[in-house]
């Protein structure tokens, strides 16, 4: 199922160095903190972007992995500032910080005359992966600093140094599998495969997040190894979770996996079950708040429902793997609910825009943010779905919800055009009702070219579902989680407030009267191109995407699960017909 989108921006590396030297030089002058330690994480993850963007260049340029002195500088940062994070973590944020005296020279050498194309680092944005989980992952491996230490991809490139710094090791290689994702292979020159395999007899790290539906990138790298000579007892893994490879990994490959150490070091463990208070999650947020002696639940993995739902037969559905972390705090006079919005500074551009939403009255009060978490206040409600406003209540209410979103909130960041929401519409529909009306599907989106010119991203809701919102004890309609559905592991991001508006359609089954009312009152508000066209053209996306979501949900639970999953997606292909015809 077409679900998953990358996110990449093009930058001048000159401008990126520039603000990397300037978050360097403000890691050194500011004052020990956790604030401090944040500011250096994001310095370390942004110079890992521009590494890695690099590295990538020149593997386009040559077909292969190959020594290059701009990645072994780029290498050699990263190690200074992975150390720099370590003593920071390891010291309860305290003690002076201060970097060797050529990091400067380093930066300088990472230079490119053509644009770079940045990814971010998945694991950083959406999945509470933090660097200090593969330091102190590094520090339990038992490894020595004779190990060799390589990095995958993107990401890895930043996390092997962590491991590195952990182990004393040198700085890091980074290899780039390609092909398929569930079939990944390298391509290294010898003269780097000398260099990485100059001792042989020594333990290797192969260090990325995940893995993921193959694990084919951890397993290529393995297999690349072992092809050079390198005994199958010498490879150790470094992933951001304990569990097996997915459904497509090979079984060579998943054999191997289940062989080798694996060394992780949990969230949970780092920042839920710290041992020093410093460290955890649950300290920071209360400095937030201002209150002590609270309480603690995870609400991750659809734990929430049980916190909004009283009989578990009404519970929604829940896609466990791509909910974000999040936590209930509770203490005398307040509730409050902490959120992961992301690391390098995401969390704050989100709580920035949550204020306004709930300036207007449209969501809880944001508190503040701490370390890649948003706190905002936990409102005592019941579930929309469960508490009976009447329809044209609720219609209204989405009108001015959605009209202040398309006119207050511009859009933050890219989205998938128009040509391929239609192509994972068609696709999805494909795989779930079949060819005949997936070509149904294609007659009725048409050309999306069509619309180009009438359509206008913003900052998109992209969750209207109607668990996702409650009515207060005052008979007020909040919306819980508004911040960044538009900023998920997905490939819709922003778009045009059409998408919202046939998102509500869908998700609260209104009439075509009622989706005439809706269209109105947002159209008004937001002087935009709401006709039939349109919205029923993003409803055809809108379906297509939810039906491969779900469908994709599907593969990963069992029981009760599977059955409130089945149900939705069956929601969902009962209202094509509509759409498209018998």
């Amino acid at each position: 199922m077409l679900v998953y989108g990358d996110v990449e921006h093009i930058e001048s590396a000159a401008a990126v160095r520039a603000s990397i030297s300037s978050l360097m030089v403000a890691c050194i002058e500011m004052q020990p903190s956790r604030q401090r330690h944040e500011t250096l994480v994001r310095t370390f993850i942004l110079t890992g972007e521009l590494v890695q963007g690099l590295a990538d260049q020149e593997f386009a340029s040559k077909g292969a992995d190959d020594l290059s002195e701009l990645q072994e500088a780029g290498a050699k940062l990263l190690l200074m500032q992975a150390r720099a994070i370590m003593q920071s973590w390891r010291n309860g944020f305290a003690g002076i910080l201060s970097f060797p005296e050529d990091w400067a020279a380093e930066l300088e050498s990472l230079d490119s005359a053509e644009p770079v194309r940045m990814k971010r680092a998945e694991g950083y944005a959406f999945y509470a992966l933090y660097p200090e989980s593969y330091i102190e992952a590094g520090s339990i491996s038992n490894l020595t600093p004779k190990t060799v230490v390589i990095g995958i991809r993107s990401i890895g490139t930043g996390l092997a140094a962590l491991v590195s710094a952990a182990l004393g090791a040198k700085p890091a290689y980074s290899l780039r599998p390609t092909g398929h994702p569930f079939e990944r292979q390298l391509h290294v020159t010898p003269a780097l495969s000398k260099r990485i395999l100059a001792e042989p007899e020594t333990h290797f790290a192969i260090v990325d997040e995940g893995p993921g539906l193959s694990g084919s990138s951890f397993g290529c790298v393995g297999d690349w190894l072992q092809a050079n000579g390198v005994a199958s007892g010498r490879l150790h893994f470094f992933p951001s979770h304990a569990g097996e490879p997915g459904p497509h990994a090979s079984a060579p490959h998943r054999t191997r996996w289940r062989d080798r150490p694996r060394h992780v070091v949990s969230f949970d463990d780092l920042f839920v079950e710290a041992q020093h208070p410093e460290h955890r999650l649950h300290t920071w947020a209360a400095d937030v708040v201002g209150v002590s002696g609270s309480s603690w639940r995870d609400l991750s993995g659809g734990a929430w429902r049980a916190a909004r739902y009283r009989d578990p037969s009404l519970w929604p559905p829940s896609y466990m793997q791509m909910e974000k972390r999040k936590f209930l705090m509770e203490a005398e006079g307040g509730a409050w609910h902490v959120k992961f919005a992301g690391l390098c500074g995401s969390d704050v551009d989100k709580a920035r825009r949550g204020s306004l939403l709930s300036e207007a009255g449209f969501i809880p009060k944001i508190v503040g943010t701490c370390y890649g978490f948003i706190v905002d206040e936990w409102l005592d409600g019941t579930a929309l779905e469960t508490s009976g406003p009447k329809r044209r209540h609720i219609v209204d209410h989405l009108g001015r919800y959605l009209g202040f979103r398309a006119r207050h909130l511009p859009a933050r960041n890219g989205g998938a055009s128009i040509q391929k929401l239609r192509e994972m519409a068609v696709f999805n529909v494909g795989e779930a009702a079949g060819p005949d009306t997936a070509e149904k599907l294609r007659r009725v989106i048409g050309t999306p070219e069509r619309l180009s010119g009438r359509l206008r991203r913003v900052d998109t809701d992209n969750r209207l579902h109607p668990w996702e919102w409650l009515t207060t004890a005052t008979g007020r309609i909040m919306k819980t989680d508004a911040l960044d559905h538009n900023a998920a592991h997905d490939l819709v991001g922003c778009q045009d407030i059409a998408w919202d508006v046939a998102g509500a359609c869908v998700e609260f089954q209104l009439s075509s009267k009622e989706r005439d009312h809706l269209a109105d009152l947002v159209g008004r508000e937001a002087d935009c191109d709401l006709r039939d066209d349109v919205l029923r053209y993003f409803e055809a996306c809108y379906l297509g995407f939810q039906i491969g979501l779900w469908s994709q949900a599907k593969a990963s639970v069992d029981g009760a699960e599977t059955e409130r999953i089945e149900s939705t997606i069956k929601r969902y292909l009962d209202r094509l017909p509509e759409l498209v015809g018998p």
